[in-house]
């Protein structure tokens, strides 16, 4: 998310309504819930793909929604907190700093979660456990040995396997993944 070319893009308001995801169907964890209810909203375009995605999915499979909206100085604050942050790679100078961050956390001046036009969410079996992506929600490069890319060699078949379902199903209803999630 720090490449010239995602930073170059303006980002515009376009009047669009976020809407929370739990009260129009989708299953909402609350892990990343914020006292105002933020997290759980979408821009109404991101939350129709949501639920277009929800209903291509295999019976017994649910998208789990783990974070949507996040009001810029929140977006600021997990930035600055990152495992990529100035505290704790002291030594790193600030290009550095910048691109390693974006492979955890969008920067908050591009960021799409400041727009409610960009979410997190994973999968749940039937019983209303995760099912294994590979890697936990939000693992970063360094804790998951680079796992949390979405095309790494290192995963299990099922790790593999049900993320290829996710992201069938979110392509297909006209979601984009970011590669380095």
């Amino acid at each position: 998310m720090s490449g010239r070319r995602v930073a170059a893009i303006p980002v515009q308001e376009r009047g669009e309504v976020l809407l929370d995801a739990g009260v129009h169907g989708l299953r909402v964890d609350d892990r990343k819930q914020d006292a105002a209810g933020a997290w759980a909203h979408v821009c109404r375009g991101v939350l129709r793909r949501l639920q277009q995605a929800q209903a291509l999915l295999p019976g017994g499979v649910q998208l789990l929604f783990i974070e949507g909206y996040r009001p810029r100085p929140c977006s600021a604050g997990t930035s600055k907190s990152s495992p990529t942050s100035s505290r704790a790679r002291p030594d790193w100078q600030a290009a550095e700093l910048g691109e390693a961050a974006s492979r955890f956390v969008s920067p908050p001046e591009i960021a799409p979660y400041s727009a409610g036009a960009a979410v997190d969410v994973t999968l749940i079996g039937h019983e209303g456990r995760e099912l294994d992506m590979g890697t936990r929600v939000n693992a970063s490069p360094e804790e998951s040995e680079g796992a949390c890319y979405t095309d790494a060699p290192n995963l299990s078949a099922r790790g593999r396997t049900n993320r290829a379902t996710l992201g069938g199903a979110l392509s297909t209803a006209g979601l984009i993944n970011c590669g380095t999630e």
